[in-house]
């Protein structure tokens, strides 16, 4: 019986799954040496009894060994872990490779499939036609986009069809028109960048988006382009071909330079307190910690108050890395968590600049009845310019 028992436990290292791992993560996954700061960072451990085991999943991979659990489907992709990696590992890159393997071999999860499906009929995960990509606009001015325009105001498919989100965008466009930017869209030709494919780790599915994207900015002379989303913006900016001759940027990145610029400002005062949520894809991922809190701060009246956990520390809002198309029981979401950092901050206003923040963040406060106000980066700026922001 102790051999049965003992047979039963060997497990059958497989060079061949070795080599296509080290291939698909460019070997990224080697150099780690198994510390364990990885699991002991993810953020899942603060809901879970028995946390992700990140080190036990670099592991299998290292060494040529099946994923069995699932793990990889769990990680939003946040670089938490990256933060304090001590040999510097790409963590978020190896998960994302792993599930690139998982769609070769049939191994995705449930419902998965369909989002993909969705971008290719429709142009967008929201499953919802591109003759309605243009349906947050109502009521707000918004030129065709032409070589001469300042900028391509790359508006994305969240805030395009999300109804909360939309109103993020019509903000954006007001924000734009009151500095005297020359802006325009692409209408229903706007694409979509690619980050669900990015994050579900259809990889082979992205390089053809990402050779379409490319040719129609081309044809369109998009030179500079501004996103609402930092996901959007972390496509353009890593994810597409450096000689693109893409320039993208982030809208507060964007915000902050016409404020020094001196071409916005603030005559009346926003009297609030308020505190930022960094989001992973614009801090974490790309390092923009300063200027959404500088735009914040340009606003008279407004107190900006830090979290405890804040820019390279913030928890994840739970929304990233594909996550936001797959479901997420109440009671194991990252947002729930940040309900109490809010409150210890005494913030009447929760500001954030993504859209993915904004769903899962509001979805937590309503669960855990508090009364702080959600609020866009924009949105805040709007109000404060007297132009719409809330509508």
């Amino acid at each position: 019986m102790a051999r049965k028992a003992a047979a039963a436990e060997v497990i059958t290292l497989d060079d061949g799954l070795w080599e296509r791992v080290m291939e698909a993560t460019h070997g990224a996954v080697a150099p780690c040496f198994q510390c364990g700061v990885c699991t002991a960072t993810c953020p899942w451990g603060l809901l879970q009894e028995e946390p992700v085991n990140v080190r036990r999943l670099m592991h299998r991979a290292q060494i040529g060994i099946e994923q069995e659990d699932g793990a990889m489907w769990w990680c939003t992709t946040c670089r938490a872990c990256e933060e304090l990696c001590p040999r510097g590992v790409p963590i978020a890159d190896v998960m994302l490779a792993l599930r690139d393997l998982a769609w070769k071999d049939g191994g995705v999860p449930k419902g998965v499939s369909s989002v993909m499906w969705a971008m290719y009929w429709d142009g967008n995960p929201w499953r919802r036609p591109p003759t309605q990509r243009t349906g947050w606009s109502k009521g707000v001015d918004v030129p065709r986009f032409s070589p001469a325009c300042d900028v391509l105001f790359y508006v994305g498919c969240t805030p395009s069809y999300d109804s909360r989100s939309q109103k993020v965008a019509r903000a954006l466009a007001r924000i734009f028109g009151e500095a005297g930017v020359t802006f325009g869209t692409l209408g229903e030709r706007e694409p979509c960048c690619g980050d669900a494919a990015y994050g579900l780790g259809q990889h082979d599915y992205l390089r053809q988006i990402i050779e379409a994207n490319t040719r129609l900015f081309a044809e369109e002379g998009v030179s500079t382009l501004v996103t609402t989303s930092p996901h959007c913006y972390d496509m353009f900016a890593n994810h597409y071909a450096k000689d693109s001759g893409l320039k993208p940027l982030h809208y507060t990145q964007y915000l902050a330079t016409l404020i020094d610029e001196g071409k916005l400002r603030f005559e009346r005062p926003f009297e609030a307190t308020l505190t930022f949520h960094d989001p992973c894809y614009l801090g974490r991922a790309n390092g923009v910690y300063d200027e959404p809190r500088a735009v914040l701060s340009a606003i008279p009246g407004v107190t900006l108050v830090e979290m405890q956990r804040s820019r390279a520390d913030a928890l994840c809002c739970g929304g990233g890395g594909g996550r936001m198309w797959i479901d997420t029981k109440a009671g194991e979401r990252f947002a729930d968590l940040r309900v109490a950092d809010v409150a210890e901050t005494g913030a009447d206003i929760l500001v954030t600049a993504c859209p993915h923040c904004i769903a899962c963040l509001e979805d937590s406060l309503k669960m855990a009845g508090s009364a702080v106000r959600v609020m866009d980066v924009a949105e805040v700026v709007a109000e404060a310019l007297d132009v719409g922001g809330a509508s």
